[in-house]
């Protein structure tokens, strides 16, 4: 039996034409899932609405939704389970974070540097016509 719990990452995109207070409950069923299997939650990111590469299901927009978390390996089959009962849960890929993947998501700056000056935007200059077939064609 598995006794320590790695950290895992469920992405999954839920169908957009559902309206935004159902597409919050979906999120809150899936994070109740993990918790309910021994799961904890660390961060929760919601990408929001998105176009899809193809059409999923004849859909054609989803809303992204990343979920870190900590649980064991047992937690992330019953989640799997969840979502293929789920309809309104297109797609979803659930991997487990090793130890340089959590380094560089640390290592990745959460604020953009400011820039101390904005650069000066360049004039375009005039130019005179190289072939007198350009005067004609303006």
């Amino acid at each position: 039996m598995e006794k320590t719990k790695k950290t895992y990452e469920t992405t999954f995109i839920v169908n957009a034409s559902l309206d935004d207070p159902i597409i919050d409950a979906i999120i809150a069923k899936v994070q109740e899932q993990i918790v309910r299997y021994g799961g904890e939650i660390i961060t929760i990111s919601k990408w929001g609405r998105k176009r899809l590469a193809y059409p999923i299901k004849k859909k054609n927009n989803g809303y992204y939704t990343v979920i870190e978390f900590k649980a064991f390996g047992s937690t992330i089959q019953q989640l799997e389970k969840y979502y293929k009962l789920d309809e309104n849960i297109l797609r979803y890929l659930t991997i487990q974070l090793d130890k340089k993947a959590l380094q560089a998501k640390r290592e990745i700056p959460t604020e953009l540097p400011e820039l101390e000056e904005f650069p000066e935007p360049f004039e375009i200059e005039e130019r005179e016509p190289l072939f007198d077939d350009e005067e004609e064609n303006q």
